[in-house]
């Protein structure tokens, strides 16, 4: 990978990952969202030729990037192409029959945003695509072409704790009558006409809510993550820990569900409050500020 590559990807909290998650003796990690391969790079930087580490994502780029970013680690490393909703599967087709650590880092990664033209960015004029993987599934301009107002709102309200969403799914609606909605900029004119103007937040732009609600709608991630983590709960060792990083409270309270279940189940958290980003993070990589580490661990066999 070229520096300009690996600059322009920040991994969120990677010390706090690298220190939590990183085995202590050899064996397997598991990177669910290996993205640019920032966190990975900074785990395998810290542990020994003992560690080998899987990487899957469903994006085909992130998967060319992090291995290029990751090449200088050789066999340590395999990589795979798919969503962590099957991460049983891709361990068992690399090896793994249990893992040391696992990462799902839910962000989107600097590349996804800036760079890929599937219109996951509010501030550059792109088609509506928002698929991670742009050979599979419907693009975001089909859902909002046929979904019905009120499952529109529902999305909205859902995944994006938008506290407009009946507004908006009306709105857009009425623009889809009119002309198909298209692109970012069609999509951020019809939030704005939605939205008004006194109830615009000040600290975010008022159509965030709605791309992150769509984005998640398109690659059905509340459900893959919800697949994901009882599964990774089961691949990982005594000793093993599951460390996520969610960015909004949908995913958060997935994740603490889930995580509820398993300390009934005999695994333990680490800290019963999420860890966040310093100031000095947030100063410089500001897309930081909402994320949520929490880690579990799972028992040692008796």
């Amino acid at each position: 990978m070229s520096e300009r590559e690996a600059a322009s990807h920040l991994p969120v909290l990677v010390d706090e990952v690298a220190f939590l998650l990183r085995p202590r003796g050899g064996g397997w990690v598991v990177d669910g969202t290996v993205g640019m391969g920032g966190h990975a790079e900074r785990i395998l930087e810290t542990t020994g030729e003992d560690v080998r580490l899987l990487g899957i994502d469903a994006d085909a780029e992130a998967i060319a990037r992090a291995a290029r970013r990751l090449a200088r680690f050789g066999a340590r490393v395999s990589l795979a192409r798919g969503s962590f909703r099957d991460l049983g599967a891709h361990a068992e087709a690399a090896g793994v029959g249990e893992a040391r650590a696992i990462l799902l880092d839910l962000g989107l990664s600097s590349y996804q945003l800036d760079e890929s033209g599937r219109g996951f960015s509010f501030l550059r004029e792109e088609p509506l695509d928002m698929r991670f993987d742009a050979t599979r599934g419907h693009t975001a301009a089909e859902l909002l072409a046929g979904a019905p107002e009120p499952e529109l709102a529902r999305l909205l309200r859902d995944y994006g704790d938008e506290p407009h969403a009946r507004r908006i799914a009306r709105r857009l609606v009425e623009r889809r009558r009119r002309a198909p909605i298209r692109t970012t900029g069609d999509l951020v004119d019809a939030v704005k006409a939605a939205v008004p103007r006194a109830a615009w937040p000040r600290r975010t732009h008022v159509a965030t809510r709605t791309f992150q609600a769509l984005r998640m709608a398109v690659n059905a991630e509340p459900e893959a993550l919800e697949a994901a983590l009882p599964a990774a709960a089961g691949l990982l060792a005594p000793g093993g820990r599951l460390g996520v990083i969610a960015f909004h409270s949908g995913e958060d309270r997935i994740v603490k569900r889930a995580f509820r279940a398993l300390l009934a189940a005999g695994f333990v958290q680490l800290d019963p409050a999420p860890l966040g980003p310093g100031r000095a993070e947030v100063a410089g990589n500001p897309r930081a500020r909402s994320a949520k580490l929490r880690v579990l661990e799972r028992a040692e066999a008796a």
